[in-house]
């Protein structure tokens, strides 16, 4: 017998008034009594389970710094496309940005269709905008980020490994001065990505140099920018560098041209992500592949199973990546 509003009460300490506001997402109530309201009334089986019909992949924005109409998002999407088609499901596209004058009603709409699952696009998601989500009705897979809460299962980039990957190519190339191009923007992902190529130095001897790190946007554009501008400081260079993803590391190579600075005899460089014309910068990028498709093909299966399963637990799937050996790198000189 499905649950009631006093069962929900009973279960959570809050008044049945609370949590029927609450389901019925009705302002006023505060966010975090929402989440753990919706937490219980799922635990409880308050919301029944209707079979999918289709599959809602929503990019969400945030600051839109980010995510933004790259290939790396386009291959996401055409691989969640491809695999909602195969297993007979309707893909649908939407995205919602919290700057968004109607953000509120749209996100009451999303969350309150138990027929459409949910993958998350939550690149650039706080936990509390993650928490938003975990309110939805329906079954919710979060893409490209991890709810430190766990109330949500989550499919993401093996981030630190394959970071610490990149840098210890690196080292085995006889780098030992390797700076670090970080995004100003920090997501999650570059976060991670930061532990990673700081564990690859420490598991060698060596320290991350302040100086070596060098803050630019997440685009080409301005990664090219602010790199000219560091540059006409005259400053040290390291032997190379591991950039947060390949926007700024193609930002920095255009850059470093321009300045004088050869790659990869001066400086060698890594990038993150091996978008599709990393393939054919000057040189061409060493980077770190992520199976793009793969990645959104995997995320509808993660949904529907979890979906036709009583699983109750969250679960967290990393998906893995391989390094690509372009004309980027080279031994240091001397």
């Amino acid at each position: 017998m499905k649950p009631g509003l006093r069962q929900i009460s009973e279960a959570t300490g809050f008044s049945t008034a609370t949590v029927s506001n609450a389901l019925n997402r009705k302002k006023g109530v505060n966010p975090e009594t929402a989440a753990q309201i919706f937490a219980a009334a799922k635990r409880l089986g308050y919301f029944s389970r209707a079979k999918l019909e289709a599959v809602r992949f929503v990019q969400y924005k945030s600051s839109g710094l980010v995510v933004a109409d790259t290939p790396f998002f386009a291959a996401l999407a055409h691989g969640i496309e491809q695999e909602c088609r195969a297993l007979g499901l309707e893909a649908i596209l939407t995205t919602i940005s919290r700057s968004d004058p109607d953000f509120d009603d749209r996100l009451g709409q999303l969350l309150g269709d138990a027929s459409c699952g949910l993958i998350l696009l939550a690149t650039e998601a706080s936990e509390e905008e993650m928490e938003l989500f975990a309110q939805a009705s329906a079954p919710l897979l979060i893409l490209d980020n991890w709810p430190e809460s766990s109330s949500s299962s989550a499919l993401l980039i093996s981030n630190t490994d394959s970071a610490c990957h990149a840098v210890e190519y690196l080292i085995g190339k006889g780098h030992r001065k390797i700076g670090y191009l970080r995004s100003g923007v920090r997501i999650k992902n570059f976060f991670y990505r930061q532990e990673g190529y700081r564990r690859a130095l420490a598991l060698h001897g060596l320290r991350p140099q302040e100086r070596f790190e060098v803050p630019l946007p997440p685009d080409t554009a301005g990664a090219w920018a602010a790199m000219n501008e560091w540059l006409a400081g005259k400053p040290e260079l390291p032997t190379a560098f591991f950039a947060d993803n390949d926007n700024i590391a193609l930002g920095a190579l255009k850059a470093f041209e321009e300045n004088g600075v050869r790659v990869p005899e001066d400086v060698s460089v890594v990038g993150f992500d091996d978008m599709p014309f990393a393939e054919f910068s000057t040189p061409p990028l060493t980077t770190v592949r992520v199976a793009k498709e793969e990645m959104g093909r995997l995320a509808v299966r993660i949904l529907v199973g979890r979906a036709q399963s009583e699983l109750l637990s969250a679960t967290k799937t990393q998906i893995c990546t391989a390094l690509v050996e372009r004309a980027s790198v080279c031994p240091p000189r001397g």
